[in-house]
């Protein structure tokens, strides 16, 4: 990498390919990823995004190429280290234990907690600003095991709001959520770009949703990057066509600069 490189990028990656056995999932792609910024990453069903993200979590190994976070290749941290700067939220998530959701959300805490010591006054605070946030104070004393789908989804984003990280991956982690609770999510992590320099990067199903909260879109498709520029540039007719096959309008959005996508219901299956 050059020096230029170092200074400008949060993650570089370099011609990075990855195999499940025989199958290639992800090939040549080369990206580079801010600090302090929203990305959205979409594409088809099977376009690789989640293994894009378990790469950037390093909980995968690549083929081929080469993945740097702050400078330093990200197989290289420990893993205790690693989880105090990067968090992630699963599109599944399942505990078999009954521990109660409060207990699930201090997990969060346990990278910043030396070993042999117990939570500090900041780490109690920062657990009850994370259950605050996604709405589950009346939830803290149940067994994680009783709740819905879409209630154990908030108690893994509280999770991960307490790990106090400077990167979120969110993989389709909205998901199981009714519109409310997606909405607040999504209004949470923009604000936490805005106003706290967090870097969120979210595979993203809605691509509404992408349009209106992310700063820029990261297209895969079959593996490789399609497209990656800003969501004001990103979203056309024609990208929607051949990523997805549907047909679409783009018209100007509620939020200014970002676009509004109008599905065509005749649209076919994707390609």
């Amino acid at each position: 990498m050059t020096k230029e490189l170092q200074t400008k990028s949060l993650f570089q990656l370099t011609s990075l390919s990855f195999s499940y056995r025989k199958n290639k999932v992800l090939d040549d792609v080369s990206l580079q990823l801010q600090s302090g910024k929203f990305y959205g990453l979409i594409g088809a069903n099977g376009s690789g995004k989640s293994t894009l993200l378990e790469l950037l979590m390093g909980t995968l190994s690549p083929v081929s190429g080469s993945i740097y976070y702050r400078n330093r290749i990200i197989g290289d941290y420990p893993r205790k280290e690693l989880a105090t700067k990067l968090a992630l939220v699963p599109q599944h998530f399942s505990m078999d234990f009954e521990y109660r959701v409060r207990d699930v959300v201090f997990m969060g805490r346990h990278p910043h907690i030396p070993r042999f010591s117990s939570p500090s006054n900041h780490d109690r605070e920062v657990v009850e600003n994370a259950i605050e946030t996604m709405d589950i104070n009346h939830l803290q004393d149940r067994p994680v095991i009783a709740l819905s789908g879409g209630e154990l989804q908030r108690v893994v984003m509280a999770r991960a709001l307490a790990q106090e990280t400077e990167v979120l991956i969110l993989d389709e982690a909205t998901s199981n959520l009714d519109i409310q609770h997606t909405i607040g999510i999504m209004r949470v992590m923009r604000e936490r770009v805005n106003k706290k320099g967090l870097t969120v990067i979210a595979a993203i199903h809605d691509l509404n949703q992408a349009a209106a909260f992310c700063d820029d879109c990261i297209v895969l498709r079959d593996g490789h990057i399609f497209a990656n520029a800003p969501v004001q540039e990103i979203f056309t007719s024609d990208l929607l066509q051949t990523v997805f096959g549907v047909d679409a309008s783009i018209q100007q959005g509620a939020v200014e600069g970002h676009p509004q996508i109008h599905f065509s219901y005749q649209a076919g299956m994707a390609p």
